[in-house]
């Protein structure tokens, strides 16, 4: 049906509509400060949210949807190679085995888009640690023998002996983000995975307003593009090396670049 009003559309219409929907959703304008653009932001229903990622990915875990990401379902996995190359690697290289905490990782899509390869590790725990209402829909629903869900860092650490942080699509959202690492990486992760971050090619932060399209759900909020050069030299001050940067699945602009970076423990590895 798509395909037929398509056809019916004159191209030049065609065109106008779909950059009036891309100008209408995405990235917009520059702010000052993270509470300006919170107060420019509509807010959004987080019930409403949490409830359409279950929906979708309780679909995945049943095997009748393939791959779920930010609570859209596709006809097939689109793999962050790098890293899930990563997280192989790291299952090499730790004696105790991968014990990976997921920061603010919803209720396990990174952890079921890169199952069927983490099914083939020995000794492997996958633990998500987010909001409370995520967390007890985790638990409620998803949580097994591999993957767990907790309501804090320091709980997961004690009981996991996590030594992989991943974040994904996560410190953007976080309004003092460094201050959120300082308090993470106290922990000593021997690997820090981190895959669909922005960065502005500006050479500076920025702070942007994030506009969902409706389609998906109703909701717009603050969005950091990090200057990566102070990023990535944050974690070299951390004691944490790289092993490789690359392009994320977000993909790129004129003014921002969804990356990913590897980083390991230059002291424990």
């Amino acid at each position: 049906m798509k395909k037929i009003i398509k056809g019916l559309i004159p191209p030049i219409l065609f065109e106008f509509l779909r950059k009036f929907r891309s100008n209408k959703y995405g990235w917009k304008n520059n702010y000052k400060t993270w509470g300006e653009a919170e107060k420019a932001s509509t807010g959004y229903d987080t019930d409403k949210i949490l409830h359409k990622v279950k929906d979708s990915l309780l679909k995945v875990k049943r095997g009748e949807a393939v791959y779920e990401r930010d609570s859209v379902i596709f006809d097939e996995i689109q793999y962050s190679w790098p890293l899930l190359t990563g997280l192989m690697l790291a299952s090499t290289k730790l004696k105790n085995g991968l014990k990976v905490l997921d920061f603010g990782g919803s209720l396990g899509s990174t952890y079921f888009q890169n199952k069927k390869f983490l099914d083939k590790i020995d000794n492997i725990s996958w633990s998500i640690v987010e909001q409370k209402h995520f967390v007890d829909v985790g638990k409620e629903e998803f949580e097994d023998e591999t993957l767990k869900f907790y309501y804090d860092v320091k709980a997961c650490v004690e009981h996991e002996k996590s030594n992989v942080l991943v974040l994904s699509s996560v410190l953007q959202y976080i309004e003092n983000p460094y201050q959120l690492l300082d308090e993470i990486l106290k922990y000593n992760f021997e690997f820090i995975f981190i895959d669909r971050s922005p960065f502005s090619l500006s050479g500076n932060d920025e702070i942007k307003l994030q506009v969902v399209p409706s389609d998906i759900y109703t909701a717009s909020y603050p969005c950091w593009f990090f200057d990566e050069a102070f990023f990535i030299n944050y974690f070299l001050s951390k004691g944490y090396d790289i092993i490789e940067r690359f392009e994320a699945l977000d993909g790129r602009n004129d003014e921002y670049n969804f990356k990913g970076v590897l980083l390991n423990n230059v002291k424990k590895v």
